[in-house]
């Protein structure tokens, strides 16, 4: 019966930290969220035609409350681009903006950015899990839309 006792508080105390190391970092995302200060790293894209891609860790959305700044691949089909652009990507940094956040029924957030001040970009919609995990679709107006999956982590 000890040994019963004993292994049950072996395992309690093992799965405890955890426990609540997985707490805190709900609740550190759900401050960075409500406070609109956060960092979206993008792991994977996801083109509207072709394969997924892998990315490394440069690419990312950093959102606070007086700018948004983008610095995201694109793959995909673009219908126009501007003479003399070089930059195939989402780069850009946007101080007026709109930041809409709505909570999602079964947990986490719906966040939705639209830049006011960039030419042909319309909006970024993100939805984040509790734990921090997410799929970013970037909508623009010559562009085919694309979406990245990734995570969520405050500005330190």
């Amino acid at each position: 019966m000890k040994t019963i006792n004993k292994f049950l508080v072996g395992v309690l105390f093992a799965f405890f930290p955890s426990l609540i190391f997985a707490q805190n970092k709900e609740a550190e995302i759900k401050n960075s969220i409500q406070a609109e200060e956060f960092i979206f790293h993008a792991q994977t894209a996801l083109p509207t035609s072709g394969s997924s891609r892998q990315l490394t860790s440069e690419y990312d959305l950093k959102v606070s409350k007086n700018s948004v700044v983008s610095h995201l691949p694109y793959f995909g089909r673009a219908y126009s681009v501007p003479y003399g652009s070089a930059d195939g990507g989402l780069n850009f940094t946007s101080s007026k903006f709109s930041y809409t956040s709505k909570n999602r029924k079964k947990g986490g957030w719906e966040i939705t950015i639209k830049p006011t001040d960039v030419t042909d970009f319309r909006e970024f919609s993100l939805i984040i899990s509790e734990n921090g995990y997410g799929t970013l679709q970037a909508l623009t107006n010559n562009r085919q839309p694309i979406s990245f999956t990734g995570y969520v982590t405050s500005i330190k």
